[in-house]
């Protein structure tokens, strides 16, 4: 299902969707990467071979960006099969600071649902166009959406209430738009990871990532990006998974 796929990947440039498009390019697929213009993305996609990934400059929140980013998907690969939405940020403030008597910028709240619920819904609703003219495969599957929420939106932590509301309406709405596209044969699946050795947290002293990695059950460590990436292939691969959550956190319930 992934030799001579196409995929497209958001937030390709770096962490959870740098390893994704790796992955889908070593076993056979094309992608379309897309990441901020400033991002690494160009020189993910270049060490990868120019024939097998393309990359190109997206703010997912921007109609346009993402359409032209369609629109050279289909120009030079010819269609799109895949989507997985690995773009997003975060802030860190409590809802209130007593201390400093300021309260959570509501700009900051703003911008992480604008990028993390309406960024990924942005990608969604213009990519399954382009997913429903491929024709149905032995299942009836045209396609598979992917994105990724976290267990913050089950447990959010002190100062995450923007980036615990941003995810869990990216859980929400998973089930009804896979509703949405099951006549066309379009599956939408969700991935909520627990803590992963991205570049936010690799930046960490090694105290706290110490302190951190004992706090996951098993295995005690911090979840590598590889293994996000093995779960996006297995998704796709697995017509049945489908209008799900899947929590990818080594038995981890955050407190």
């Amino acid at each position: 299902m992934l030799k001579g796929a196409v995929s497209l990947v958001t937030g390709g440039g770096s962490g959870l969707g740098k390893a994704t498009v790796e992955r889908l390019v070593s076993q056979g697929a094309k992608v379309v990467l897309c990441d901020l213009p400033n991002s690494k993305g160009a020189e993910v996609a270049k060490a990868l071979g120019d024939d097998k990934t393309l990359f190109v400059p997206v703010n997912i929140t921007s109609e346009n960006d993402v359409q032209n980013a369609l629109n050279v998907t289909k120009e030079k690969f010819g269609k799109l099969n895949h989507v997985v939405n690995c773009a997003g940020i975060g802030v860190a403030f409590k809802t209130y600071n007593f201390k400093k008597k300021q309260p959570h910028l509501l700009e900051d709240f703003s911008k992480v649902i604008q990028v993390n619920t309406i960024g990924t819904f942005n990608v969604i609703r213009l990519s399954v166009g382009l997913i429903g003219e491929n024709e149905p495969d032995s299942n009836g599957e045209r396609g598979v959406v992917i994105n990724t929420a976290s267990i913050a939106a089950y447990e959010g932590q002190m100062g995450q209430a923007a980036y615990a509301a941003s995810k869990g309406a990216v859980v929400g709405m998973t089930l009804p738009i896979a509703r949405d596209l099951a006549s066309e044969g379009i599956r939408v699946v969700t991935i909520a990871p627990g803590l992963f050795k991205t570049p936010l947290l690799a930046n960490l002293p090694e105290k706290v990532i110490a302190f951190l990695e004992r706090s996951v059950p098993f295995p005690s460590r911090l979840g590598h990006p590889e293994e996000y990436a093995q779960l996006v292939e297995a998704i796709i691969q697995n017509p049945m998974l489908n209008g799900e959550t899947i929590r990818l956190d080594g038995g981890l319930r955050m407190t």
